[in-house]
């Protein structure tokens, strides 16, 4: 049976810590940013651990179970 590939596109988007969390990136802070207050922009900032069920998906997608 060969192997399952991982998907490429989440691979960009989507980081698993060492301790198996996932981790991305907060959407909403890539263009168009001067139309946004800085309030909204300091709530953009970081990154984000994506929890639930979102998390078990991503994960099996990038084969990481």
């Amino acid at each position: 049976m060969p192997k399952m590939k991982r998907s490429k596109a989440l691979q960009k988007r989507v980081k698993v810590t060492a301790g198996g969390k996932v981790k991305a990136r907060k959407a909403g802070h890539g263009h168009l940013l001067s139309s946004k207050s800085g309030k909204h922009l300091r709530r953009l900032r970081g990154s984000l651990i994506i929890k639930g069920r979102y998390a078990y998906t991503f994960k099996r997608k990038l084969n990481e179970l």
